[in-house]
């Protein structure tokens, strides 16, 4: 293959050299290879999202005799946000330890305890504390989403993550509204007394996912377990301020996913039925723009996208506040649409980021004196471990859009204070990336404590 001839590493498929940035490299084998294995990462991280977001529809069947109110549900769809975010690290590691497909089987797999815990259980007369340990389970659904970035990450070439991360993101993201639909045509085909019939449309797609990725991806021996480079990228000041920016997208597009349901029966007072025929709306748009938000990160540079996406959330989110505060639905639906939108948007642009930072840091290495083939390899290092780094820590956003809602739901039985909380944390991600990666200093030393470029 040119190359790319596979051989045991330990056991299984590996790819023994990999050298993306190699143009003659990338067109004669490296792209083939690497968009099969993006394919089906994509659907094994789809069905990851969805088993993930499996309890936003769970809570839609949840009528009175299950005798939780709106605070518990909130809580209820927060739990597996809060264990997303913890798994993503290991996800990560694991996929230098164990190669890229074998893990993905793995992962894939994993997913099947979640859904059958969760098919067990769901019936009136379980208690709270049962439905709150299952609905952790289904945090594993989150770690997908980490070791399938770091996989990709390591398959495409500079020029092209952007797109490539994008669509992975993308595509697993459209996890979301797809599990929605799902309930939506169960709901009203059933009723809402049916809800195991979701989680049996679910587990032989994960058999399948795993089957696929056994089948047609591959481990690339180059990437091995590193634990180093996590130490280092979390002493790196950058992959905060970045996990704080996805906070502000990811974040949003999870925490709004799971809730929006909830919100629309609670505070519009939609039933079931009406809630899940609008709730995968905003999570499909938002999963589509994702791979956009990436394509003009790319032309544009992600800081110049993610600055005046964020100022454009900002915005949305004052729409919201004002809907909620007037209780009109259209206005709100119209704000809370577009607020996914931009969050998928945003998600894209953020990630490109990553990258570009360490590409701009590689090139003050070699001023320095690194030889250009060493400063691409520690940049290909620190940006895959920065992106399970801050992908984890991003997920946190979730949790806090959700207890948020609680909150705000508790004490006001309304969700518009939450909205004012959200829309001053958007405006305050948009000036935090104009101070620190488009605004040009006076003087802009080397070394890592220099604001990265425009360009990133």
């Amino acid at each position: 293959m040119n190359g790319t001839t596979t051989n045991s590493r330990t056991g299984g498929r590996w790819i023994r050299h990999w050298d993306p940035e190699d143009p003659e490299f990338w067109e004669s084998t490296g792209r083939r290879t690497a968009r099969r294995n993006l394919v089906f990462s994509v659907l094994s991280e789809h069905i990851g999202f969805s088993i993930w977001s499996l309890w936003s529809v769970m809570v839609l069947f949840m009528g009175p005799e299950y005798g939780i109110d709106p605070a518990g549900k909130f809580f209820l769809v927060a739990v597996p946000t809060l264990v997303g975010s913890f798994v993503r690290i290991p996800y990560t590691v694991a996929v230098a330890r164990f190669g890229g497909r074998n893990w993905t089987v793995v992962s894939a797999l994993l997913l099947l305890a979640p859904t059958l815990a969760a098919a067990y259980v769901m019936h009136p007369g379980t208690s709270y504390r049962t439905f709150l340990l299952v609905a952790a389970l289904t945090g594993v659904g989150g770690g997908n989403f980490a070791s399938s970035m770091t996989n990709i990450n390591a398959f495409y070439p500079a020029r092209h993550k952007g797109w490539a991360l994008g669509v992975n993101a993308g595509g697993g993201n459209v996890g979301v509204p797809v599990i929605q639909l799902v309930a939506l045509a169960v709901i009203g085909l059933a009723g809402a007394g049916h809800p195991r019939l979701v989680l049996a449309v679910y587990l032989p797609l994960i058999v399948l996912a795993a089957l696929c990725a056994a089948l047609f991806m591959d481990n690339l021996a180059p990437v091995k377990a590193d634990t180093g480079a996590i130490a280092a990228v979390v002493r790196e000041k950058h992959t905060w301020l970045m996990s704080a920016l996805y906070i502000g997208t990811f974040g949003s597009f999870i925490g709004f996913s799971f809730a929006f349901g909830l919100v629309l029966q609670n505070q519009f007072g939609r039933t079931a039925l009406q809630a899940a025929q609008l709730t995968f709306l905003g999570p499909l748009l938002g999963s589509l723009a994702r791979p956009l938000g990436g394509k003009l990160a790319d032309r544009w540079g992600g800081a110049r996208i993610t600055l005046w996406n964020f100022a454009a959330m900002a915005a949305a989110a004052g729409t919201v506040t004002w809907a909620s505060a007037i209780r009109s639905l259209p206005l709100f639906l119209t704000g809370f649409v577009a607020l996914f939108a931009l969050a998928g948007l945003g998600n894209g642009s953020t990630y490109k980021m990553i990258p570009g930072i360490f590409d701009a840091k590689a090139q003050d290495l070699i001023a320095d004196g690194t030889t250009p083939a060493d400063a691409a390899a520690w940049s290909r290092r620190m940006s895959g471990a920065a992106i399970g780094v801050i992908g984890a820590v991003g997920a946190l956003g979730g949790l806090f859009i959700n207890l948020a809602f609680r909150e705000s739901f508790r004490t006001v039985h309304t969700g518009t204070p939450a909205f004012v909380t959200f829309l001053a944390a958007y405006a305050a991600c948009s000036l935090l990336t104009w101070a620190v990666y488009l605004r040009r200093p006076a003087a802009a030393p080397h070394g890592a404590d220099a604001p990265a470029p425009a360009r990133v």
